[in-house]
């Protein structure tokens, strides 16, 4: 049986989804591929690396998500050993959550993590005359994962 288990992790820095489309974009340019480089190498990683994703905690809260395409081991600037988690770089929004604050990454069941937004479990109807709303406002709005 295929047993899939993704991450959870603070977005520290970007204030919202445009800023952290924004980073990734740069450092996916930058220095390909996309990756998030942490000090501790996830012990599951054939898990995670099995269909996973890492869910990203955006100004309190949970609201997109990565696949994770690989972890591999990998050096920081200093030298020092890390673990590289290797991304896809689509961002996929998914039912915003508040997150309390926690240092590193956490592994995160499936059964925990929030349905990708209007695919979940009862996920509401369309909201109708969204195409009335100024285009600033309806991207903005769908940034936050409230449309």
């Amino acid at each position: 049986m295929r047993t899939v288990l993704h991450l959870i992790k603070l977005s520290v820095g970007p204030r919202d989804l445009a800023e952290l489309r924004a980073l990734q974009a740069e450092r996916r340019r930058a220095d390909p591929p996309l990756r998030h480089r942490t000090r501790m190498f996830p012990r599951r990683a054939e898990e995670i690396c099995d269909g996973g994703s890492i869910y990203w905690v955006v100004a309190g809260f949970v609201c997109v998500r990565q696949r994770v395409l690989d972890i591999r081991e990998d050096r920081l600037a200093d030298g020092s050993a890390c673990a590289a988690i290797v991304l896809d770089p689509a961002l996929v929004p998914v039912e915003a959550r508040p997150v309390k604050a926690f240092q590193g990454w956490r592994y995160l069941a499936p059964e925990d993590a929030p349905p990708d937004v209007g695919v979940g479990r009862g996920a509401p109807a369309p909201v109708q005359g969204l195409d009335r709303l100024p285009p600033r406002l309806r991207r903005a709005l769908a940034e936050l994962c409230l449309i």
